[in-house]
């Protein structure tokens, strides 16, 4: 695939200088805003690498940050409002079914599987395999697609895992759904869980290591 603006790589000084721009392109899309214009970017790298100047002065670029940082800001407060409501609504719609029972936490568990060896405790270890995905279904973590069963401490987990594996026994099959609260709340995790979701949770409790 032919990328541009074409540019030439045979020397060691082309391609050092080309992985510090790749480098500049990788810190611009962590940073990145709607509207980003790349070719003022360049302008940008330019003037000042070349010349030292700017063709506009600070006192005018300082305003037009903060307003790109208020616009992500309620971009992301938006995002935020419409995730709490899609939780909300998959929660009331998951609750009312009658094979799903409710802790006083928020915790909602269905029973698939019923084991009957010993329950975990706080400070256990646990094998389990697991299959997670958001509420539309997607897919975000699984033991079971990996092939290879998960071991962990019940209290490093999640709170809803916690809560839910001391309540299972060994052999136990369990589908929970877990408020934002009891997962992974206003903070997300990385790429893959946006802030204020609701994670559900295949989870078979295979063995007890202490």
């Amino acid at each position: 695939m032919a990328l541009l603006p074409e540019v030439e790589l045979n020397t060691d000084e082309q391609k050092a200088s080309y992985g510090f721009g790749l480098q500049f392109g990788n810190q611009l899309l962590r940073n990145d805003f709607d509207g980003l214009d790349v070719a003022a970017v360049m302008a940008g790298i330019q003037h000042w690498y070349q010349q030292q100047q700017s063709v506009i002065a600070q006192e005018q670029i300082n305003p037009s940050y903060q307003a790109i940082q208020r616009k992500q800001q309620e971009k992301s407060a938006e995002l935020a409002a419409k995730r709490t409501a899609l939780a909300e609504q998959f929660l009331v719609a998951n609750a009312a079914r009658p094979e799903v029972s409710t802790t006083a936490s928020g915790l909602q568990y269905e029973v698939l599987e019923s084991g009957s060896g010993a329950k975990p405790g706080p400070r256990a270890n646990v094998v389990t395999h697991y299959h997670g995905t958001l509420v539309d279904g997607t897919v975000f973590d699984s033991s079971v697609e990996r092939g290879e069963p998960a071991e962990f401490g019940v209290h490093q987990v999640i709170p809803a895992w916690t809560e839910a594996l001391q309540m299972m026994s060994v052999g136990d099959k369990w589908r929970i759904a877990c408020p934002p609260r009891l997962a992974y709340g206003e903070q997300g995790a990385g790429s893959t869980i946006p802030p204020n979701t609701a994670l559900v949770f295949e989870i078979h409790l295979i063995d007890i290591q202490g």
